[in-house]
């Protein structure tokens, strides 16, 4: 599995954090940045990450900006991309079974780096379930494709 990382300035922080959990459990992974905390604008490094999940790049991303809602917006907007904002695990862990999504936002502003930490594992360990989710997934690239 490879990871693409990407944050805000209200971010960067806590994606530091999730880049060395990342390290510690040998998981291939790019961070394109942002790598300060001067204000910058959260599509873009949002998108660009986006689309390169969507692209097959990456098999997955993790952004973070202060509270996750413009992350989640952003790289919601990437057609093929199901970016789920969470701040706990059960949330962590039912998006991936039930919403197949290849993107985890989270606010660093909202929580702490072990609470992120505890998240992450559990949205990386999370497998898509299929059956009855299927055809709700087939749904939302449906209406993509018009």
């Amino acid at each position: 599995m490879k990871i693409v990382l990407a944050s805000d300035h209200g971010g960067v922080d806590l994606l530091r954090e999730v880049a060395n959990q990342l390290d510690e459990l040998g998981i291939a992974y790019d961070n394109i940045g942002c790598d300060c905390k001067d204000s910058v604008d959260y599509p873009d490094y949002g998108i660009p990450a986006a689309e390169k999940v969507a692209e097959g790049t990456y098999d997955r991303g993790i952004l973070i900006c202060g509270t996750g809602i413009g992350m989640s917006i952003a790289a919601n907007k990437v057609k093929g991309i199901r970016a789920a904002l969470v701040h706990d695990v059960y949330t962590a862990r039912v998006t991936r079974e039930h919403n197949d999504s290849n993107v985890l936002v989270m606010g660093a502003r909202v929580i702490g780096v072990d609470l992120a930490k505890e998240i992450v594992k559990t949205w990386l360990a999370g497998e898509f379930e299929g059956g009855r989710h299927i055809n709700r997934i087939e749904k939302l690239s449906a209406y993509e494709a018009k």
